[in-house]
């Protein structure tokens, strides 16, 4: 039990709203508020390279939360997780070209990728494990075939454009401008996903997940839950896409593969599945394992490993094998991901030297 909330010695609680806090503990709150503060100073510290990073890290970050929801803390299992990723940033790009607002878009965006995660969703009702699997990888086929033939929607082959984010008039496009709206929406969206979790659905949710007949013996409505676990991951997997739409200002049906569905599952794994937190870590290892690479086959270059593996050539396929390697590495070593590992460093350092 320590281990799992840290509470410090005399924090009492005695009543079920005082237990369902948001943040275990007042120095959590506090560090939280530290770290979003010092994030708002990162585009007066950090160069337009590491601003990327970050934002990519953002919505990236929200997609995957999406799938952890899902698949964490429902119990499910998605395998298609980037074409509704991508149907947010068509729906938006397409919103934003009527004449719609750009935040407007990106909401609407993600509501109407709710829509279309509920009807792959319904599926979910009656099926689950490997049925379900199946399920989702054939909405995967589905919608990326969808992407290249409407072309009224996606623009075909050729890809649609996404219009700059614009508020009041004001053009935030630039990546020391748009960070801020990243900012913004992945503290919004983990705030939501974190009061969902400790609310009477996201109890229900966690419900099916541990044991689904016992849920249901309980008065949990199986069919009801699982098909809007779909919809909640489909939402945040719409913001995330409609965000990086914007950012890129293109939107193309390239790049919304499987091995995109398959690193967004990777990012829950290797953070921690049924972990908030652990999402945003999974996320920011996922996204600097491609960099680190680059720059380990850089340090390597002219030299004879290099010569023996030609890591320049083979760069693109070497990262593609470390996610790989990674996520069964994870799996073996640290199944419960890095945000387990992060609670048993904080248990250790409060414990210490009394380990009990």
């Amino acid at each position: 039990m320590a281990i799992d909330t840290m509470r410090p010695c005399g924090d009492y609680r005695t009543s079920y709203r005082a237990d369902q806090t948001i943040f275990a503990t007042r120095l959590t709150l506090i560090f939280c508020v530290i770290a979003v503060v010092a994030l708002c100073f990162a585009p007066f510290f950090f160069s337009r390279y590491v601003l990327s990073l970050l934002i990519q890290i953002g919505y990236l970050g929200i997609a995957a939360l999406g799938l952890n929801i899902l698949v964490g803390f429902s119990g499910q299992i998605s395998i298609g997780h980037a074409v509704f990723f991508g149907f947010g940033g068509f729906a938006s790009a397409f919103l934003a070209d009527k004449g719609v607002p750009v935040p407007l878009a990106i909401v609407l965006a993600g509501l109407w990728t709710t829509a279309v995660g509920l009807l792959f969703g319904l599926p979910a009702a009656r099926v689950k494990g490997l049925y379900l699997a199946i399920a989702t990888l054939a909405a995967q086929f589905i919608l990326q075939d969808f992407f290249v033939r409407a072309e009224w929607f996606t623009g075909g082959t050729h890809g649609a454009m996404a219009a700059p984010f614009t508020l009041f008039g004001h053009d935030l496009s630039g990546d020391d401008k748009y960070f801020y709206v990243v900012l913004f929406f992945v503290v919004v969206m983990y705030l939501g996903a974190a009061n969902l979790m400790r609310s009477r659905d996201g109890r229900a949710l966690i419900a099916v997940r541990d044991h689904y007949l016992s849920a249901e013996m309980m008065g949990v409505n199986l069919t009801k839950y699982r098909t809007m676990a779909f919809g909640i991951s489909s939402f945040y997997a719409g913001i995330g896409g409609a965000l990086y739409a914007h950012y890129v200002g293109f939107m193309s049906v390239e790049g919304l593969d499987i091995l995109f569905s398959i690193q967004f599952l990777g990012m829950i794994i290797i953070g921690g599945l049924g972990s908030i937190m652990g999402s945003l870590m999974g996320t920011i290892f996922m996204v600097l394992l491609p960099e680190a690479t680059g720059w380990l086959a850089s340090a390597l270059s002219g030299s004879v490993i290099d010569q023996v593996l030609h890591l320049k050539d083979g760069i693109t396929y070497m990262r593609e094998m470390l996610i790989g390697l990674t996520i069964i590495l994870f799996l073996i070593f640290e199944p419960d991901g890095l945000a387990h590992r992060w609670r048993l460093i904080k248990a250790y350092w409060k414990l210490y030297p009394f380990s009990y």
